[in-house]
Parts: structure tokens; C-alpha cells; sequence
């Protein structure tokens, strides 16, 4: 097993065919949604992601003896901003990777170049997401470092929430 794991460039047909068709694999996923990407989405993703010097990916290729390499997982992230730290952070908004490559160590060696990529940047901590019940994901992030957010023990611990504006 040879995996390749890089930056994403936008620019490039070959990642940026990659990112769509593992982002639409990863939201048909149940743990993703169970649905794939919309046409607009599928169309649009790329050019809408190269337009934000905010955002970056990741890119795990299978280089294992073949001519073409096979795209195997994909981390979106997303800059914003600690302003208790007063310093950048990276939200892993996206981490997929192809069932067949899922306990292979791609997910651990895509969070590590998202780390070094954050570390570049100047960002203080990386920030994820997680369904509760994706048990495999959670015990990733886990090994990774990853541990529940809380300021004070006694006012519990931090919950997503959503509202979506049409």
C-alpha cells in the first residue's frame, strides 16, 4: 500500500475531480447524510472553495502499482479565528475516506499534514465535528488528539447547533 497524502490544488483537474467525487461518496455515506451532492454543488464546489484563501484540503491518493492513482480520503478545513487566543484556527469540516481504505491509517496521515498545514498558518487548535454514533471517526480523532470542548467542567460541555437560512 503506497498512499500519497497532499495539499489540494484547486487549479488542478485531477484534485479537483478527486475532491468532488470523494465529497459526494462521503455525503451518500450514512454518516454524511445519505445523500449524494447536488448537481450545483458538484459544479460549483471547486471554484467556490479556490475563491476562499480561507479554506484548504487534503488529498490521500492510492499509488499502490497503478498508472492512475485512485483518490482514497479528503479533509476539507476552514480557517477562522479564536478571539479568546487571538489567533487563527483550522475547522476540519470534512474528513472522508473510501470504505475499502477506512482503519488503513489515511484518515491519521491526512489529520497529520492538516496539522502541519494549521501549524504553517499559525492557527492555535484544529476543530471538528462528530456524529456521535460514528464510533470509528471519534476513536481517530481520539488517537489524533482530539478531546471534547468545555471551559469550565461545571458548565458542561460545548454542543454544535444549526440553523439553516435559505
Amino acid at each position: 500500500m503506497e498512499i500519497e497524502v497532499l495539499p489540494a490544488d484547486y487549479a488542478d483537474a485531477t484534485h479537483a475531480a478527486a475532491l468532488v467525487q470523494l465529497l459526494d461518496a462521503y455525503a451518500a455515506d450514512p454518516a454524511g447524510g445519505g445523500q449524494g451532492l447536488s448537481e450545483f454543488t458538484r459544479s460549483h464546489l471547486v471554484r467556490e472553495l479556490a475563491a476562499r484563501p480561507q479554506a484548504f484540503s487534503v488529498l490521500a491518493f492510492d499509488r499502490s502499482g497503478q498508472a492512475d492513482a485512485a483518490p482514497v480520503g479528503l479533509v476539507n478545513c476552514l480557517e477562522g479565528f479564536s478571539t479568546f487566543a487571538c489567533r487563527p484556527l483550522v475547522n476540519v469540516h470534512d474528513l472522508a475516506v473510501m470504505p475499502a481504505w477506512r482503519g488503513k491509517g489515511v484518515g491519521r496521515q491526512m489529520l497529520a499534514l492538516v496539522e502541519s498545514l494549521a501549524r504553517a498558518r499559525g492557527a492555535c487548535k484544529l476543530t471538528l465535528e462528530v456524529l456521535a454514533g460514528n464510533r470509528s471517526a471519534m476513536n481517530l480523532y481520539r488517537r489524533c488528539g482530539f478531546d471534547g470542548y468545555q471551559l469550565d467542567p461545571s458548565m458542561g460541555s460545548a454542543q454544535f447547533l444549526q440553523k439553516w437560512l435559505d
